[in-house]
């Protein structure tokens, strides 16, 4: 029998391993190894935040790629969306905890139910810190000392923890500090609600934040700071614009692209329409632009161009814009634009955030608590990860150029240090992120998850499914 192990249970590892259930023709045994969050929902489906709310409507957010209405017909059946128009149904931004219901069902068809497939799935909370090998069979070290043996590996290991924020070259650490804003933080807050709260960042992870310490009914002065002080912008209804992208852009270099773009922003501003139309054209395209630019252009983007493409590409729904711009409006939320470069203690109930300006002038934010919102920690050299420093200092698997994360081929497989393939491991999600760029939302995910799955299956062991399947257009 064909023992396949994944590493992360978060919606990547998920995913995988429904495929691989609905896509085996003969018997399969299946490890989920799973550490830290709520198996199958990981950070962003967590069941106890029901204010934290999709960043794409429900018509997008199939967790099957082959299957682009499977969420909208689980919702037509849930009893709660029964009575919603199908029409209102598709453009609904569900909540991240009803969306983990829905992962979780999927799960429970696929992998629970003997009757659904050849394979045997069983979940195993616990970390991965090693790999092995024993023969020629790859070999998994739990932390409490368990081994798993595995024909072929999945690594899902998911979102990376943020960068440490260091006081006197030491990791910050405070009482009054929350350094991983994915974890239990709400607990730690001051009971006096009228505290004081500085949130490092404005991004996604700042909005939810935001989000939970608004339904905590919290008094207190909220103020977020970054480096350009943007916000993520609002979803909104688009238009047809067959006019870009032209054909084949990832021919394009750099240069060109940029002047594309620019042009055609322009023409949607002077039509009255949002110029964000631009980067969701590119959606379906994106990937294979990022393959073909040279490493000099992917350094320019990123120097250049990535802060804003982040706040035009990862935008939120509506009514938590509609949140976010009150609370600014009331002055409840301040936005401040600065480099932070320092937290220091200055009691044990303050601490005070040290800002630079460009022209390099310092100043302090004081906070009663401060939350570490600047998102996963994008030096893949620099990782916290046991199991990850220890299979790169092998040389079982390889950075890629921009120490994003790790180099593989079109088909998932991993590229070790020697520029070979490997035997038996594959990777998907955010360890790809030099590699893809594109590789931390659900319409890419199960994409890699359906691939994953025919790649770690093998021809002799996968039903007829299409080898290529195409990312489905984004639509708006």
């Amino acid at each position: 029998m064909q023992t396949i192990a994944i590493v992360g249970g978060g919606f990547s590892g998920t995913v995988a391993a429904i495929n691989l259930s609905r896509f085996c023709r003969r018997p399969l045994r299946i490890f989920i190894v799973n550490h830290g969050y709520p198996f199958g929902r990981g950070i962003a489906y967590n069941a106890r935040h029901s204010e934290h709310l999709l960043n794409v409507v429900a018509r997008n957010m199939s967790a099957l790629a082959d299957c682009p209405d499977d969420l909208v017909e689980w919702l037509a059946a849930h009893p709660k969306f029964s009575d919603v128009p199908n029409t209102k149904l598709r453009e609904t931004f569900l909540s991240r905890s009803v969306y983990g219901d829905y992962l979780m069902d999927l799960f429970q068809k696929w992998c629970c139910t003997p009757s659904q497939s050849f394979a045997s799935v069983e979940c195993i909370d616990g970390e991965v810190v090693d790999l092995t090998l024993s023969g020629d069979a790859p070999v998994l070290r739990l932390a409490d000392g368990r081994h798993l043996r595995a024909d072929r590996i999945l690594l899902a290991t998911g979102n990376p923890q943020p960068a440490s924020l260091c006081s006197d070259g030491k990791p910050f650490r405070h009482p009054r500090y929350a350094e991983n804003p994915w974890l239990n933080w709400e607990f730690c807050l001051p009971q006096d609600k009228g505290t004081p709260i500085v949130l490092l960042g404005t991004g996604l992870t700042m909005v939810d934040a935001f989000l939970t310490l608004k339904k905590l009914d919290w008094q207190g002065p909220l103020t977020a700071v970054s480096r350009n002080g943007l916000l993520p912008l609002s979803h909104f209804k688009g238009v047809e614009y067959s006019d870009f992208p032209p054909a084949n852009p990832e021919k394009l270099t750099l240069t060109e692209l940029v002047s594309e773009a620019e042009c055609h922003c322009a023409i949607l501003q002077a039509r009255g329409e949002n110029s964000a139309i631009v980067v969701d054209k590119l959606r379906s395209h994106t990937q294979r632009i990022w393959r073909n630019l040279t490493i000099d252009e992917k350094r320019e983007f990123l120097q250049r161009y990535k802060g804003k493409w982040n706040v035009l590409r990862h935008r939120i729904a509506r009514e938590v814009h509609a949140q976010l711009s009150a609370a600014i409006d009331l002055g409840h939320l301040q936005i401040v634009r600065g480099a932070v470069v320092a937290l220091q203690e200055k009691s044990a109930h303050s601490i005070a955030v040290v800002l630079e300006d460009p022209a390099r002038r310092h100043t302090e934010l004081y906070g009663g608590f401060v939350i570490n919102c600047t998102g996963p920690r994008e030096a893949f050299s620099a990782s916290n990860s046991g199991l990850l420093r220890n299979i790169l200092e092998r040389g079982w698997i390889d950075a890629d150029d921009l120490d994003l994360g790790i180099r593989v081929d079109t088909d998932l497989r991993v590229f070790n240090a020697q520029g070979e393939k490997s035997e038996f491991l594959f990777a998907m999600g955010t360890i790809l992120k030099g590699t893809l760029w594109e590789t931390t939302a659900v319409p890419e995910l199960r994409v890699q998850a359906y691939q994953a799955a025919q790649g770690l299956l093998g021809a002799d062991n996968l039903t007829s499914v299409p080898t290529e399947l195409e990312l489905i257009e984004y639509q708006i």
